[in-house]
């Protein structure tokens, strides 16, 4: 039996609004529903994952899912939740961009399927390319009013006296073309539900209105909440910036260690969103985690489940390996198995010393790795005493006084990583 898809998503926290009847529309029979993706890049990132969890739980309950990718929309930008308007795209980089998003969709949604339920992308670019401005505002504006598109909230935060900028006739527009998305959606494809995030309510009630006006059709609409985070920190984003799906973005290591270092507050609520758990699985989860919090199995079960669903197995087993090379008791074998880019982002802010490799073709000791050629201890003498006190290590095996560098030490053919006791770690490059 197939699952009841607002029950599923409610008991998982991801229902922020729902239109009356909504519900009762699909177990009538299955629907199609429609989430909407910004193209502005070749990669989404984890704030886009809510609408795809969401659109594989409707797969699920046997429902088709269309995910739209906004090339029309993403040339204009839309003003929801910004605070100035976006760069326009040019034809080229939007179809690169939408290439690059169906293959990380595909492994949520199964696009191959001989079902009725295949999902499908589709680009809005393709059928407003040949709307002329005449035709639009004859066959779409006319059905919407002024005031009507005023009233929203969208509008109203950018035309308020906190704007200085004020909003463009491009950007007003948008809601009618996100409106004219679904009313297309709803002819071509049967597609009577719009999902997005709470922030976009009031750009797919007009896209009901649409249908209601011109079709005298029914449209549904459904949000979610705008993921927060427990300490008021954006979601998904770090300093670096966004937590992206695409390894050469944000590698398989970073990604794992976004989720492991989530609050047990924010574990809690994410382990419902960006898993496919059942109901008591993380119930069960929630349970222990509280009886024993120093594990932190709810970090570790999220961690687990989200890397190996957007990279794979063999990524998740190398990001937890990695993991173990800075947080656990590793070997000189295992910094050898990492390849450079994560050996790179598991000592992200380590002092570095960038030396010649000649250097090795001498007696490059161990005073000169800590002190006299890297002045990663503040003298000679105290590089000394480490050494005599068995404080060093050397690719995480220790050393004495005596220990001379060779190129037979480096890691990735240019690395030497230095330990002093358990927390002061160093890093020589040689080129």
């Amino acid at each position: 039996m197939k699952k009841d898809f607002i029950e599923e998503v409610t008991w998982r926290g991801m229902v922020h609004d729902l239109m009356p009847g909504t519900q009762e529309h699909l177990n009538e029979a299955p629907r199609a529903a429609y989430v909407g993706i910004d193209p502005t890049a070749d990669s989404l990132h984890i704030g886009h994952l809510v609408g795809v969890m969401m659109l594989r739980h409707f797969q699920l309950a046997g429902h088709k899912p269309v995910a739209l990718v906004g090339g029309a929309t993403g040339m204009i930008g839309d003003p929801s939740g910004k605070s100035q308007e976006r760069n326009l795209l040019d034809e080229d980089t939007l179809r690169h961009n939408q290439n690059a998003l169906k293959n990380q969709l595909s492994k949520f949604l199964d696009f191959k399927t001989k079902d009725e339920n295949s999902a499908i992308l589709v680009n809005n670019y393709d059928w407003m390319k040949d709307f002329s401005f005449l035709d639009f505002i004859r066959d779409v504006g006319k059905h919407i009013t002024v005031n009507y598109m005023m009233s929203k909230d969208s509008v109203k935060k950018r035309l308020s006296s906190e704007s200085k900028d004020g909003m463009s006739f491009t950007e007003f527009t948008y809601q009618l073309v996100q409106g004219y998305d679904f009313l297309h959606l709803y002819r071509t494809q049967d597609c009577s539900l719009q999902m997005g995030g709470s922030d976009q309510w009031g750009n797919i009630t007009t896209g009901t209105e649409l249908i209601r006006r011109i079709d005298q059709g029914k449209g549904f609409a459904l949000t979610c909440p705008l993921i927060t985070k427990a300490d008021g920190t954006k979601f998904g984003k770090t300093a670096t910036g966004n937590i992206w799906l695409d390894p050469e973005k944000t590698s398989p290591y970073k990604f794992y260690q976004y989720w492991i270092n989530t609050s047990d507050e924010d574990a809690e609520k994410f382990i419902k969103i960006f898993t496919f758990l059942s109901k008591d699985d993380v119930e069960s989860l929630v349970k222990s985690h509280k009886e024993q919090p120093h594990l932190r199995a709810l970090q570790s079960k999220l961690a687990d489940e989200i890397t190996e669903a957007v990279h794979s197995k063999e990524a998740l087993e190398k990001a937890k390996e990695a993991s173990q090379v800075l947080f656990g008791k590793s070997t000189e074998e295992d910094l050898a198995k990492l390849d450079e880019a994560t050996f790179l982002d598991v000592f992200e802010g380590v002092p570095l010393k960038e030396l010649s490799k000649d250097l090795l073709k001498t007696e490059f000791d161990m005073i000169a790795a800590l002190s006299a050629e890297t002045d990663f201890l503040k003298s000679n003498g105290e590089a000394r005493r480490a050494l005599k006190e068995n404080s060093i290590s050397v690719n995480k095996t220790k050393v004495g006084l005596d220990y001379v560098l060779t190129e037979t030490d480096l890691i990735n053919g240019k690395y030497v990583l230095i330990n002093k006791g358990k927390k002061n770690t160093y890093l020589i490059k040689f080129d």
